[in-house]
């Protein structure tokens, strides 16, 4: 089950639903237990917030082992959940090293961000935020 099983008002498109986060990989790990899935999906939102945040302040210090390690935390944590979109850009971005030309970090972060936006989207739905 994908998307389905959203609570809320908001309304997702098709295709960003079918992406968002995949429950039944999820469920692998949870059990399906709502309030689990629930504890775990919040956590990862802060978190994917917080981390998304401080690979802006990485890049801009042209620091490429912290953006390494968060991109691939990233990557980890967001696949753990089932949001394989969020976690193959985090995977684009991991080698997207931060040095004398950002531009490659720069388009990494911005793809990173607008998946970053669809879980998000999907995971305040979920909560029923």
């Amino acid at each position: 089950m994908l998307a389905s099983g959203c609570k809320g008002s908001r309304t997702m498109s098709q295709a960003a639903q079918a992406r968002a986060v995949d429950l039944e990989h999820l469920a692998r790990y949870t059990g399906g237990d709502v309030a689990l899935n629930s504890e775990v999906l919040g956590l990862f939102a802060t978190q994917s917030v917080e981390l998304l945040a401080r690979l802006k302040t990485v890049m801009e210090a042209r620091d490429p082992r912290s953006w390494k390690e968060i991109t691939h935390s990233l990557k980890g944590a967001a696949r753990g959940i089932g949001a394989f979109g969020f976690g193959d850009a985090a995977a684009r971005a991991e080698p997207a090293l931060p040095a004398e030309d950002n531009s490659n970090a720069i388009e990494a972060l911005r793809a990173m961000q607008q998946e970053a936006e669809i879980v998000q989207r999907f995971i305040a739905s979920y909560l029923g935020r």
